[in-house]
């Protein structure tokens, strides 16, 4: 059998078991074992040799996917997992968001535009959008409610915002596509800065021009007084510790990026004791959900290296990157097909599964286009964001329902989602326009 048909077979047979709703680790795991048996037992002009296939299967699965389990950097996704649970159990995410709902009270669509800092400063310290969608959502949306909120936007607002923990550093997605790909983490954790900054403007603007527009829609609070706006100010202490720690650290070389990750959750657990707000009881808490987070990401890269072991054997990759090459079509012209790729793909998969099983067959033709790896990185969390809000199957709003219950219908949520995901294409827009916008920062990076 031609390797190409291989291949794609194999994709093919990746997507049918996803859709069979087969966890998507196992489903990369069985087509890449299986694959690799048919890819090296097969040979063209052979006959088909199964225990020679198996033997080297085997031999792959046993000794590949442990190596790349084992190595350094991987080691910060369950500490910076860590560091974002402390910071939650021990109350930082209430501090900030209480904070920033007393210095927006008084403007138009207040509370919204205060969720949207608020999950712009717990995604500095969880990097995980699922996370940091649940965690405000128990904060933010019941007081958006009770303050005659727009049901749309109450959840729209807190839902979309949730992407936010993929974009802004220190983001889990962007660090194993670091790995993935090979490229600089640090570079790629800088490359996320201004983008998600970016992003949660872009939101915060479109939410006071529609408020301002419609007062009923997004009441304005009540004023407060400069004392109190200033005295909120010491709830933001204990994030913005953490987040220099790990960004300052990283920025000027001190540290690299797993050891920034260790850092951050040693401070965190530090912070909250001295704080007296972290019992022994929510310490363990906290790490029991960072075992299981980190289980369920671990076995999805176990996974996924089988199924790019199996990938790579097929020569797929290589083959759609000279198949782009040949297209008389601009690059950017690829890109916005591979866009609404990804925005499909994002209605019925999880994130970091849709990047494991596209990276292999992706990353080539992005780097024979001319394009830089670290910008597309942030472009493709961008992608991947979208896809956690888009329906029918955005992961973002159904945390988001299983947060609100009753209180807001499900396509109520999908309806106020909406304007965000038009924000969403505006500012992949500008990125994909402008590389700047993500490169500055890397850029700096590398000639301090």
């Amino acid at each position: 059998m031609d390797p190409f048909v291989l291949g794609m077979l194999g994709l093919g047979a990746m997507l049918g078991l996803v859709s069979l709703r087969v966890p998507i680790a196992f489903g990369m795991a069985i087509t890449g074992f299986v694959g690799m048996i048919f890819a090296v037992g097969w040979q063209p002009g052979d006959e088909f040799d199964f225990d020679r296939g198996f033997e080297a299967s085997f031999a792959y699965a046993s000794v590949e996917p442990f190596s790349f389990i084992a190595s350094f950097p991987i080691v910060a996704v369950p500490l910076f997992l860590l560091m974002g649970y402390v910071a939650f159990h021990a109350g930082f995410t209430r501090d900030i968001y209480d904070t920033a709902r007393i210095w927006m009270s008084k403007l138009h669509g207040g509370l919204a535009l205060a969720s949207v800092l608020g999950c712009a400063m717990f995604a500095a310290v969880s990097g995980s959008s699922l996370a940091t969608a649940a965690a405000m959502g128990k904060l933010a949306v019941p007081e958006m409610l009770r303050h005659k909120y727009d049901p749309g936007l109450a959840t729209g607002v807190v839902a979309a915002s949730g992407t936010l923990g993929s974009l802004i550093p220190p983001s889990i997605l962007m660090i194993l596509y670091g790995i993935f790909t090979e490229e600089s983490i640090g570079q790629l954790l800088m490359a996320g800065l201004i983008p998600g900054i970016l992003s949660a403007a872009i939101y915060m603007v479109m939410v006071w021009v529609r408020a301002r527009r419609n007062p009923q829609f997004a009441p304005r609070g009540e004023p407060t007084s400069w004392s109190e706006k200033f005295v909120s100010l010491k709830g933001t202490w204990s994030i913005l510790t953490l987040f220099m720690i790990v960004m300052g650290g990283i920025y000027s070389g001190i540290v690299t990026p797993t050891e920034a990750a260790a850092a951050g959750a040693l401070g965190a657990f530090v912070l909250g004791f001295l704080a007296r707000r972290l019992t022994l009881a929510t310490a363990r808490d906290a790490l029991v959900e960072t075992a299981r987070q980190s289980a369920n990401i671990f076995a999805l890269v176990l996974g996924a290296k089988l199924f790019v072991g199996f990938i790579a054997l097929t020569g797929v990759a290589a083959e759609l990157t000279i198949w782009a090459g040949t297209l008389d079509v601009p690059p950017v012209m690829i890109l916005l097909s591979l866009s609404v790729i990804y925005i499909v793909l994002g209605t019925f998969m999880d994130p970091l599964g849709m990047m494991l099983l596209t990276l292999p067959v992706v990353t080539p033709v992005i780097q024979d286009l001319g394009y830089d790896l670290v910008w597309f990185g942030v472009i493709m969390i961008k992608f991947l964001e979208i896809g956690l809000i888009t329906p029918p199957v955005g992961l973002n709003v159904y945390i988001l329902k299983g947060v609100v219950g009753d209180a807001v219908p499900l396509e109520t949520i999908f309806k106020g989602i909406m304007w965000f995901l038009l924000m969403d294409i505006v500012t992949l827009a500008l990125l994909i326009a402008f590389p700047e916008i993500s490169l500055w920062l890397p850029t700096l990076l590398l000639r301090s």
